[in-house]
């Protein structure tokens, strides 16, 4: 049954042993515990308990500034990463061996240059970042669940999105389509380019539409950026639309799939999940 996992990893018996170590109590109340999880089927949670016991046993996780990992914290990343890869290879995760767990928001130093070539230094809190060829990093307060969060936030599977697509490549939006025979890179292409265009354009009515007395970046002004179909920091570049637009398809399709039903249809397609059930059976 596991077979396909071992060779990306872990050993045989490494990744039985640790199936084996999952509580099964804990499993369930984990499960319970993420909400989007819910609609599974009970051979998709087999699976995603299969794939979970892999990830536990080929990667590490580490606690940074004090934080300690328990088994519930483990056990609760690691099945959120997993779910984007149920029905994917696992070798998408290959090439990097460790996941960081600060206890909440940490600094990363940043650097842009400006029109004039001038470089500017500053430093910015995140509550994730995924690491080209090196770690994810995570704020264990934004990826515990329970906390009340906008709809269709999880930095867990923002974060794992950005692995999916940087795996073959520079994190431009368009992870490997290898094993998808259906969707041409052409079509991804130009899907993508369409639906982030969209967005785009939705983002500047609302900006336009936000009164001069109200700071854009004020808790006053999410009423507007709350018609957006995705958190507007998908308005960044086509990397981060593909990786919140991946959370948002995960844990809170509806907005994404009324306003950009092409965009999700080719998601479905990716990840070969439908957690709507628009459309028919996927191939798996």
């Amino acid at each position: 049954m596991l077979g396909w996992l071992f060779a990306r990893g872990a050993s045989k018996h490494r990744v039985e042993q640790m199936q084996a170590r999952i509580n099964p109590e804990l499993w369930t109340q984990t499960l319970a515990s993420h909400a989007f999880l819910a609609r599974l089927s009970e051979d998709e949670r087999d699976a995603l308990r299969a794939r979970t016991a892999w990830f536990l046993a080929s990667k590490t996780m580490t606690g940074a500034a004090g934080q300690v990992l328990t088994d519930e914290i483990r056990l609760s990343i690691a099945v959120q990463a997993c779910l984007p890869i149920l029905y994917l290879d696992p070798g998408l995760y290959e090439g990097w061996s460790e996941v960081i767990v600060y206890p909440g928001g940490f600094l990363i130093p940043r650097s842009d240059v400006d029109e004039d070539g001038v470089v500017h230094e500053y430093v910015e809190e995140a509550a994730g970042e995924a690491w080209d060829g090196g770690p994810i990093v995570l704020s264990w307060e934004d990826a515990s669940p329970g906390l009340e969060r906008p709809a269709g936030f999880n930095v867990v599977i923002h974060e794992f999105a950005h692995k999916l697509d940087l795996q073959y490549g520079q994190a431009d939006g368009m992870p490997s389509l290898h094993a998808h025979a259906g969707i041409r890179p052409r079509l991804w292409r130009s899907v993508l380019a369409r639906s982030y265009d969209a967005l785009l354009a939705r983002l500047e009515e609302i900006e336009a539409a936000i009164p001069p007395d109200v700071d854009p970046e004020s808790e006053e002004a999410d009423h507007w950026y709350a018609q957006l179909p995705l958190d507007p920091y998908a308005a960044t570049d086509e990397a981060e639309f593909f990786a919140v637009s991946s959370e948002a398809f995960f844990v809170h399709p509806e907005p994404l799939w009324r306003a950009m039903p092409e965009w999700y249809a080719l998601l479905t397609q990716y990840y070969r999940q439908d957690p709507l059930g628009t459309g028919p059976a996927l191939p798996r």
